[in-house]
């Protein structure tokens, strides 16, 4: 009991002195000294003031180059091959209508002389039924009568053989149209893509001799999505009226370390949109792209070459070329009203590319914020800096396409 005792006074001893502690320092504490709050500085913005005018824009896209004609050459005639030009080699160029493939034309010979003398005897046939139908005239003039039947008058016979004679004539035409055919040609100047049949081989009628195409004029399909088909004045053909319009086109492809570029225009679009991209395809043509030109060390615009294209497009009226970085939401920007506020303003955008975009909607005089802020809020307060604002972007500079 004792023991007991002794350790409740210590423990009530302790928990005195302690509350004693705590109220002494709760007395004693100094009091906290406020002090205003330091202002926070206004972000400081760059501006643009907008000064929108006309901007022609330019759509970018790609293609591969193709000829526009592209044909095989198929022999009309069976037989052997006896002769091939120089230039019949895959590579080789050709002009319109010279032979490039001899096939042996005896037998063909042999049957323009055999259908000669079919003709021949069939204009003597001819001749004799004339003589002898006036003869039979004469004859049936003596008798005293005036009226005589076909027959007597030999009329069927001479008719025969008047077909006969136009049945030689066709032969005769087939037979010299056939030896004309043994002597193999294109009807365009081209180049031959690849060979099928050589020297000394034997061809049957429908058999392909080789792949060529033409060389005057070449063709590039571009791709445009909806947006950009609608920003260039496309060469679509209603029925019964024509085109007026083919815009220019810019061809450019890198060979080692220089470009190179080819002008060429849109001349159509495919016939339909592809189902699958739901892209238009435009068809630019550029002629005689094999003709070297003078001082010019350029190459050729080879089939199958891959060209990025610069399509030139409409002038679009009250257009600004913006810093892409400063478009929200991909069609809103920041501007300031008269309080250096900033607010959000709905824009329609254009084109753009990889830094820049081709904006409408924006009236002339308007400041936009051309520093990115991470979190705006309408109505924050910013510091417009009109020492080092940046230049205004005007509608005088082609806008760069949009990248695929």
């Amino acid at each position: 009991m004792f023991l007991l005792s002794h350790k409740a006074r210590v423990t009530s001893l302790v928990i005195i002195i302690g509350v004693a502690l705590i109220s002494a320092l709760a007395l004693l504490k100094p009091e906290t000294q406020r002090k205003p709050r330091a202002a926070k500085p206004l972000l400081a913005v760059e501006v643009i003031v907008a000064s929108p005018a006309p901007l022609q824009v330019s759509i970018s896209s790609q293609g591969t180059v193709a000829p526009k004609r592209e044909i095989d050459l198929v022999s009309q005639v069976s037989g052997k091959i006896v002769a091939v030009a120089d230039n019949y080699a895959n590579g080789g160029f050709f002009q319109a209508n010279s032979k490039l493939v001899q096939i042996e034309s005896a037998d063909y010979e042999f049957a323009v002389v055999r259908a000669k003398a079919q003709l021949a005897r069939a204009e003597e046939n001819v001749a004799l039924e004339q003589g002898r139908s006036r003869q039979a005239k004469r004859e049936w003039r003596d008798l005293g009568d005036k009226t005589a039947n076909r027959l007597f008058l030999r009329q069927p016979q001479l008719n025969a053989a008047r077909a006969t004679l136009d049945s030689a004539q066709a032969d005769l035409q087939k037979a010299e149209l056939d030896l004309a055919r043994t002597g193999i040609s294109a009807p365009f100047q081209g180049r031959i893509r690849n060979t099928v049949v050589d020297l000394g081989q034997y061809v049957t009628p429908g058999a392909r001799i080789a792949k060529v195409y033409s060389t005057d004029v070449i063709e590039v399909r571009l791709p445009l999505s909806d947006r950009e088909a609608m920003l260039v004045d496309l060469p679509v053909n209603f029925e019964g009226s024509q085109a007026v319009n083919y815009p220019a086109v810019t061809l450019r492809s890198r060979v080692g370390e220089l470009s190179h570029e080819w002008l060429g225009r849109i001349v159509r679009t495919d016939a339909s949109i592809d189902v699958q991209s739901r892209m238009t395809f435009a068809v630019a043509e550029v002629r005689n792209p094999f003709k070297a030109d003078a001082g010019d060390d350029r190459p050729p615009l080879n089939i199958g070459l891959f060209v990025e294209a610069d399509i030139d497009g409409r002038v679009i009226q009250n257009a600004l070329k913006l810093p892409k970085d400063i478009i929200y939401r991909g069609r809103e920007v920041l501007v300031l009203n008269d309080s250096n506020q900033i607010s959000f303003q709905t824009i329609s955008v254009l084109r753009s590319d990889a830094s820049s975009a081709v904006v409408v909607g924006i009236a002339a005089g308007t400041r936009i914020v051309a520093t990115r802020i991470s979190l705006p809020i309408n109505g924050m307060q910013v510091a417009p800096n009109t020492d080092t604002a940046a230049e205004p972007i005007t509608g005088s500079s082609s806008a760069a396409g949009e990248q695929r």
